[in-house]
């Protein structure tokens, strides 16, 4: 049997991640030949020695690929499905040498994934009780278990895999579903939101996305990104020479700098959170997060760097190693993720602290 990582990424941005899964893997002297069909939002990485695919998803985190949402390594390859019995087909699939702690009924991230969801809603069902019958799928909530992961091509094609319970997303497609905010001057503000959601682990919010925070959001207007700092009971520094929106400014929160963004300097080092997302080259960018960073004009920055229509991983990766370098420089320890998450479209969103102080000239 062929073995494959499939991987979820947005449809128009396979190349990418497909770039991406090859090159991380062969760091792991891990070799495959890919397949990818354009706008479909999967990637099929198709190894070499699909021996080594468990190591691989165990020792690679989900966490460092920046195009893929969500992965699995395959158990089959694809099944063809009657028109009757489909649960049975897909159990006998499986055998039973494998237990898994959830299952995750998914589809291709395009129109016509849409309409098979209510296809997969129907048989969800059904097969957990046949999975849980023959003990595939365990009664307990077992987070560190596997995931099982049904992909439903047509109501006609599914490919099983799995992913690991402490390396996967936990969201169905790595898609979390946010609700857009009435009281949002912007669309943009799902971003934001979605970046905290993934960035920041829930347990410590209380401690690092908290009420009474000072913060900067630099290219602010009309305060989409604003907004999610406000609802969370933050005081901000919007900075933008545009208009920010009057049920923003009414919140009593938010102070307006009419300026460029690339030339304010907080007066106190008093801001905890730098948020950034400005239509600017992403080199400009990278530079100047790291600079605030560095000179302690903020603890945490979230920022997204826009990617050209060419080349992108490779500008991406190019960015990204400039605040590295920087960082290197500066002998400061650090923590720096990068995500095109599902709410982004022609950019990358990043995170950014230093875990050590700078040290004194």
């Amino acid at each position: 049997m062929k073995t494959s990582i499939v991987l979820y990424c947005r449809p128009g941005f396979e190349k990418e991640c497909g770039a991406e899964i090859q090159e991380k893997a062969a760091w792991n002297e891990v070799y495959g030949y890919l397949e990818l069909t354009k706008n479909q939002g999967l990637v099929y990485f198709h190894l070499n020695n699909g021996d080594e695919g468990a190591g691989l998803i165990e020792r690679m985190p989900l966490k460092r690929l920046i195009f893929a949402r969500q992965w699995f390594l395959t158990v089959t390859e694809k099944i063809d499905l009657p028109d009757y019995n489909r649960v049975e087909a897909i159990t006998e699939a499986l055998g039973s040498e494998w237990q898994y702690a959830d299952l995750r009924m998914e589809t291709p991230d395009t129109n016509d994934g849409k309409e098979l969801s209510k296809f997969c809603r129907k048989l969800a069902v059904p097969l957990r009780q046949a999975l849980r019958k023959s003990k595939t799928l365990t009664e307990k909530n077992d987070k560190d278990g596997a995931v099982l992961h049904a992909l439903f091509l047509s109501g006609k094609e599914v490919i099983l895999g799995y992913s690991l319970g402490h390396n996967t997303s936990p969201h169905v497609m790595g898609i979390p579903r946010l609700k857009f905010p009435n009281q949002s001057p912007s669309r943009s503000t799902l971003k934001l939101d979605e970046a905290f959601l993934y960035f920041i682990p829930k347990d410590e919010w209380e401690t690092r996305l908290t009420s009474g925070m000072n913060a900067v959001d630099l290219g602010s207007a009309p305060g989409g990104w604003t907004y999610q700092l406000v609802r969370r009971g933050m005081m901000v520094t919007a900075v933008d020479n545009g208009p920010m929106a009057d049920s923003i400014m009414e919140t009593g929160q938010v102070k307006h700098r009419m300026m460029d963004g690339f030339k304010f300097v907080p007066a106190k080092q008093n801001v905890y959170w730098l948020v950034c997302d400005m239509v600017e080259k992403p080199q400009r960018v990278a530079w100047l997060m790291a600079q605030w960073l560095l000179k302690g004009y903020c603890k945490e920055a979230m920022f997204n760097l826009k990617l050209p229509m060419k080349g992108r991983y490779q500008e991406i990766t190019k960015n990204l190693q400039s605040i590295k370098d920087l960082f290197a420089e500066n002998n400061v320890k650090y923590e720096l993720y990068a995500k095109h998450l599902y709410y982004d479209r022609e950019e990358v969103t990043v995170h950014a602290r230093l875990l050590s102080p700078v040290p004194q000239q």
